[in-house]
């Protein structure tokens, strides 16, 4: 869709289900062309407001020197990719409450608009089809609800990221965020529980949930045992290369022949790219094992030095995820990493610490 402040924001593909699912749903129920009209209004009203509230995530990290990678608008809500979140308790709690606290204002400044009808009037109103005597009281409501669900302790809520912030003020933070991933799990299992009784798309949100938790808790985990550690404890010296005029074919054989998945493309003797596993494959149905490697190989080296804090690489390969990391010392290659090193680095350390407690 464009650029706010140096952020990429893309709209999914699947949004364009959500549009003809109402279109469709306003025809069954015999709604005319101006309902549809407000209906498909109020959906872009909504999506405006998504977006804001990533944005507010955003902004607030850009002022703590965290870049967002771009904001994703989806049918179930926003995604704004953050480079991290903010180490600090105080800067993640602002981080965190910044989305929320737009919603908020948003449902503020359309409360100049509306007459909040009595209880017995609000139903009616709310069920009537979206028109223009319901627009502004449906956007206000659905404002609040979007500030309070968020605010529901539980990761990948910012809720939970709240709790963990508050929590990260007294313990440290890989236990702040095994605990608040337990209360968001505990959580979770009642929304499940409750949508068999109320709602279905309440076990939805509650499996949404306790896997989101889950998913925090363990890459939470992951860069704590990996702090202190550097990039030289953990690459490999012995490099897998491809010269860059071979043929695919030779890729292929060495990828079924050894234990390797991503290869270092060199050219004279210089690191000029990567190739990987699933490039391999793309490569052999595109242009079969005649195809040169040169041709496709991804050029995008991503250089490391061998002091450089793996904890730190660990969240790189996470957000960025190149197939192959090149690590060099004094302008020769040292080694490679990538990250299925670090993943059994991971598992080492973690049965290592089970052994010892």
């Amino acid at each position: 869709m464009g650029s706010v402040a140096g952020i990429k924001v893309f709209i999914h593909w699947t949004f364009a289900i959500l549009i003809a699912y109402i279109v469709f749903s306003d025809y069954l129920r015999g709604y005319g062309a101006e309902k549809m009209g407000w209906s498909l209004l109020f959906v872009l009203a909504i999506f405006a407001t998504v977006f804001l509230h990533e944005l507010g995530h955003a902004l607030t990290a850009k002022r703590f020197g965290i870049r967002t990678l771009d904001i994703t608008l989806l049918p179930i809500g926003g995604l704004a990719r953050l480079e991290s979140m903010p180490e600090k308790p105080s800067e993640e709690l602002k981080v965190a409450l910044a989305g929320p606290a737009v919603n908020v204002a948003l449902a503020a400044l359309t409360w100049l608009f509306i007459d909040m009808p009595g209880p017995s009037e609000l139903p009616a109103l709310m069920e009537a089809g979206m028109s223009a005597d319901n627009f502004f009281l449906n956007f206000f409501m659905v404002n609040m609800w979007l500030a309070l669900f968020n605010l529901i302790p539980a990761f990948p809520m910012d809720g939970g990221r709240v709790l963990r912030a508050l929590l990260s003020m007294r313990y440290e933070r890989h236990v702040a965020t095994n605990i608040a991933a337990r209360v968001g799990q505990i959580l979770a299992v009642g929304f499940v529980f409750a949508g068999f009784v109320v709602n279905p798309f309440l076990t939805f949100i509650g499996l949404f949930v306790f896997l989101g938790a889950q998913a925090e808790a363990e890459q939470t985990q992951a860069q704590a045992l990996l702090r202190g550690y550097k990039v030289r404890d953990v690459m490999m010296k012995q490099v897998p290369s491809l010269e860059a005029g071979a043929p695919v074919k030779t890729a292929v054989d060495m990828l079924l022949n050894g234990q390797s998945r991503n290869f270092l493309v060199v050219e004279a003797g210089r690191p000029v790219g990567t190739l990987s596993r699933d490039e391999i494959i793309k490569a052999l149905a595109e242009g079969g094992e005649q195809a040169i490697v040169r041709s496709v190989m991804s050029r995008g080296l991503v250089t490391l030095g061998p002091e450089q804090s793996l904890e730190e690489v660990y969240k790189q390969l996470h957000m960025k995820k190149p197939a192959l990391l090149l690590v060099e010392e004094q302008g020769r290659v040292a080694g490679v990493l990538d990250a299925e090193n670090i993943l059994e680095f991971i598992m080492v350390r973690e049965a290592l610490m089970g052994k010892k407690a």
